[in-house]
């Protein structure tokens, strides 16, 4: 496995410094966001997608330093309703990802609307009442299928082999069987951003969801979620309060090792290899109470101890 970071984590240094960090904390590359949610202060789109010079520019700042580009990012709602601009932004992200000759693209599978006409998102999270069913069903079948099969022509037609989802709330594929339900319905180029820090909110287990999602693994994101039990046992694992109060919440995005401790991790690396997986460990740091340099260095250092590096040699002896 390599080890790297997302640029976000790093988002209030300027570009040169973030990589000279990088390359000092002993890191392999840095996933880069390029838009969404993000305010990407890492990625000019809009320069990238149309210079070439600029395009060189930016690969030679990673490979003067011996780094690599993991992958790009466009963490965003791509089937919002009224915000076409999250779609642009994926659709320019795969382009540009294949112009550098990048081969994952990181992003959401997206969140339409209940119905036509709808102006907001809309996350069925269960069974009823009846209208559930009516809007999962627009949801996949008029929105989801359709916009999928036409990003994986796409992702095809530029290079791109790997379109990790994360299995993040909010969206339509958020769990092992959703990511499993789509890539079905429109081919192996999608598969999953592994990210175990929103299946510790939303209840599941990340060792048995990367046993149950094998090959399809595409990349991991390494982020840790506290779960704040005497909240949680109050007001469930169901919040929505403000990310920045802690105290308040049922749950929150941690340091690596703060929320779950350093044998977890080693667990969570052993699943991952046990699934075959063995590409890049991204560490996304979004801990509000640490300084982000300092929670960077916390989690590589974490990390460093703990994931598989070298292949295995190990061979039976003949007896």
């Amino acid at each position: 496995m390599k080890l790297g970071f997302v640029s976000d984590s790093l988002g209030g240094l300027p570009f040169e410094t973030m990589l000279d960090h990088a390359a000092r904390l002993g890191v392999s590359g840095v996933e880069i966001n390029t838009g969404g949610w993000s305010t990407a202060p890492h990625f000019d789109l809009q320069n990238l997608k149309s210079s070439a010079s600029a395009r060189s520019a930016f690969v030679n700042a990673f490979e003067s330093r011996g780094l690599e580009i993991i992958a790009l990012n466009a963490n965003g709602n791509p089937l919002h309703p009224t915000q076409p601009e999250q779609q642009e932004c994926l659709i320019d992200t795969i382009r540009i990802a294949g112009d550098l000759g990048i081969k994952t693209v990181c992003t959401m599978s997206g969140l339409p609307a209940g119905r036509n006409g709808d102006l907001m998102p809309n996350w069925v999270v269960s069974s009823w009442p009846p209208e559930t069913q009516e809007i999962l069903h627009y949801q996949w079948s008029e929105k989801l299928l359709p916009f999928w099969t036409d990003v994986v022509s796409l992702a095809k037609d530029s290079g791109v082999e790997r379109i990790a989802l994360e299995l993040h709330g909010n969206q339509c594929v958020y769990n092992v069987p959703s990511l499993l339900k789509l890539r079905d319905m429109v081919g192996s180029i999608i598969g999953a951003n592994l990210d175990p820090s929103h299946l510790f909110w939303m209840g599941a287990d990340p060792l048995v969801a990367a046993e149950a999602l094998g090959d399809a693994i595409y990349h991991v994101h390494a982020k840790d979620t506290m779960l704040n039990l005497p909240v949680q046992a109050r007001t469930s694992l169901l919040e929505n309060g403000s990310l920045m109060n802690i105290q308040a919440r049922s749950w929150s995005y941690i340091t690596l090792g703060f929320g779950h401790g350093e044998e977890w991790w080693r667990q969570f690396c052993y699943r991952l290899k046990m699934a075959g997986y063995d590409r890049w460990l991204s560490v996304e740091h979004e801990d509000v109470l640490l300084n982000s340099l300092e929670g960077l260095e916390k989690s590589i250092a974490l990390l460093q101890g703990v994931m598989p590096v070298a292949e295995s040699d190990f061979k039976p002896q003949a007896i």
